[in-house]
């Protein structure tokens, strides 16, 4: 179909079904299965900053945040259990609007444009052996009808030609993350994630993928439970990240973490472990349980 033709069937069809850009309000001058026009899809900017933490990638706006090896205090304290993290761009303004449209309106088609803002966030030189999306409960993906996340996902392992893998899962239905404090987040997912298929993870490079990276609590929770199964490297990635960028949110988040060296988090993740294994261990099954 030539330019003019296809120029003239969507004039067409826009004035017999119109709708207006969910972002501008502006009216829609082509055909498309998302919403959006393709100004505002090209409104999000990737994070710019001058310094960055080289574990967590949280950008700061001076470098009195940061060691002289380049870790922010909470990398310094070993309180990330990921190893690296990426984000396209901060949770705010346009790019904010198109997740709660994907999330909330429950636009999937958006999937597509956000998922090629992941990808250009990853290293050029970054490896990975699988990609795995945060799981959602299944009682909350009924509710939403989809998992974001997966959605999300799918695009970044065919464009790398790795494995989407489905080992990953949600044991506990947890209360929504948005209104808690720092540690309540953290009560809130004890026990909430497991591998069921551990041989999978074990020994591979993981790239967990997510939409919003907030406090981190979340994606800790998820990597501590990735670690424990085995995963030799895990990279968390998203969107859209909620930054930190005062060294006293820094301080703050040490403290209410009771300054928990590494060597603490790792008794208390393999006590768990050891705990959970004796609570669900029914023969046949492959599960293994983590926290």
């Amino acid at each position: 179909m030539s330019y003019g033709l296809g120029s003239f069937f969507s004039k067409a069809f826009n004035s017999l079904f119109p709708d207006d850009c969910r972002l501008c309000e502006q009216p829609l001058q082509t055909v498309s299965r998302i919403p959006v026009c393709a100004s505002c899809l090209s409104l999000p900017q990737p994070l710019q900053a001058e310094f960055y933490c080289r574990s967590c990638r949280t950008p700061f706006v001076s470098g009195y945040s940061l060691n002289e090896d380049g870790f922010c205090t909470i990398c310094q304290q070993g309180l990330t259990s990921f190893d690296a993290a990426y984000s396209f761009g901060g949770y705010e303004g346009a790019l904010r609007k198109l997740i709660h449209l994907f999330k909330y309106g429950k636009i999937e088609t958006l999937a597509g444009p956000l998922s090629r803002l992941l990808i250009s966030a990853i290293p050029l030189d970054a490896q990975f052996d699988l990609v795995v999306a945060m799981p959602m409960h299944w009682r909350k993906q009924w509710e939403r009808g989809f998992n974001q996340a997966e959605l999300l996902a799918a695009p970044v392992s065919a464009r790398y030609g790795l494995p989407l893998s489905k080992a990953f899962r949600r044991r506990r239905y947890t209360q929504a993350q948005a209104s808690l404090t720092e540690g309540q987040r953290r009560d809130n997912l004890i026990g909430s994630f497991f591998v069921k298929r551990p041989e999978l993870i074990r020994g591979n490079r993981v790239l967990l993928v997510d939409d919003v990276f907030t406090t981190g609590s979340t994606l800790r929770s998820a990597s501590d439970a990735l670690k424990a199964a085995g995963a030799a490297h895990v990279t968390a990635l998203t969107l859209a990240r909620v930054d930190r960028k005062s060294p006293d949110e820094d301080t703050a988040f040490v403290a209410s973490a009771g300054k928990r060296s590494r060597a603490d988090r790792v008794a208390r993740r393999e006590q768990d472990f050891t705990a959970v294994l004796s609570d669900s261990a029914v023969p046949g099954s492959a599960e293994v349980g983590v926290t």
